[in-house]
């Protein structure tokens, strides 16, 4: 059975891939992502999340300790906002507390397009071979916080952590009026994308559940009643 390998350290697709079944295998790439994106002379947003989501991937795929079953999955979001000039501006994780709090200004009260890229690497010793990507883009509406809330919520560090400074699933939630496009997506990974990248590699998306799957859904589903 083939099994996926979650080339990423974060914990949000992690979790969202739990959720809907999966028990990836977790192994961090060492890309330069800076170095990747000058290389690649890319600048627009979808581009960006694409390359950066190839080279992580195709870095776990190359490792030795790779199971023979795996396909690899890297993922990278960025976050797409039209400056004060008009033009459109580029946004990973913020460097610091300081940019986050200059981010969220900015953010407030506007919205933005959070692009996120996958690539899917089919490792597996009898599999396709493919190697393939997508971007899912979701446009993503934010409330219009008080200086105070800005100061509040970036103290927290949460904002520091995430592409954009912003999160859906956690204390960001609440500064989010709603987004127009896979909310999967927005946390990090979109599901119905990668259901298609992997498809497109021969694999059925069932053949992915881990053991006990069933069960497990219906707890949680039992647990918000």
């Amino acid at each position: 059975m083939p099994s996926l390998l979650l080339a990423s350290a974060s914990p949000a697709r992690l979790a969202t891939l739990r959720a809907a079944g999966l028990d990836p295998a977790v192994v961090v790439s060492d890309v330069d992502e800076p170095a990747v994106v000058e290389r690649y002379g890319v600048t627009d947003g979808e581009d960006v999340c694409l390359v950066l989501a190839r080279a992580k991937a195709e870095d776990v795929a190359g490792r030795e300790e790779v199971p023979e079953d795996a396909l690899v999955l890297g993922c990278d979001s960025v976050l797409e906002v039209e400056g004060p000039d008009g033009v459109k501006q580029v946004h990973g994780k913020p460097a610091d507390a300081a940019q986050a709090r200059e981010r969220w200004f900015a953010m407030r009260g506007r919205s933005g397009v959070l692009h996120t890229g996958h690539w899917l690497v089919d490792a597996r010793e009898d599999g396709s071979g493919a190697t393939l990507g997508g971007v899912a883009s979701v446009t993503v509406h934010f409330a219009d916080l008080t200086d105070a809330e800005v100061d509040a919520y970036v103290a927290t560090g949460e904002p520091l952590a995430v592409a954009g400074a912003f999160t859906l699933d956690g204390l960001g939630g609440a500064f989010v009026r709603g987004v127009e496009g896979d909310p999967h997506a927005v946390v990090g990974v979109s599901l119905p994308l990668l259901r298609d990248l992997v498809r497109e590699a021969g694999v059925a998306w069932p053949e992915l559940w881990a053991p006990g799957a069933g069960a497990r859904g219906e707890a949680a589903r039992t647990g918000g009643q």
